[in-house]
């Protein structure tokens, strides 16, 4: 499976030890084909919609609200042994075998 790093956080286990939070969402595919109108005042509408998302980005966010698949607690030196430098926004492709977790980054 693909994921996404949504957030880091820094964090302290319940015995005071300094560590991250690593949330991780799956990566999902959003298809990109256009919507054709059929009438000449859809199109406008559509038109007048696409300026507005481009002058005011606030209308072209997307409220999206996010599910984790996967929720890391890991103090800094669990970080270290995992030997993974997670970044936001960052895609890697996660292994399950054998009792095991495999990130490989994608590029």
């Amino acid at each position: 499976m693909r994921v996404i790093v949504h957030r880091i956080e820094s964090i302290r286990d319940a015995a005071g030890n300094l560590g991250k939070r690593i949330e991780l969402v799956e990566e999902s595919v959003i298809p990109s084909f256009a919507i054709r109108p059929q009438s000449e005042e859809a199109r406008m509408v559509q038109e007048m919609v696409r300026v507005l998302q481009q002058q005011m980005p606030i209308f072209g966010a997307r409220m999206q609200s996010y599910q984790p698949k996967m929720i890391l607690f890991l103090t800094e030196e669990e970080y270290e042994q995992l030997g993974v430098e997670f970044d936001v926004n960052q895609v890697y492709e996660v292994t399950l075998s054998g009792q095991a977790i495999k990130f490989r980054k994608i590029s």
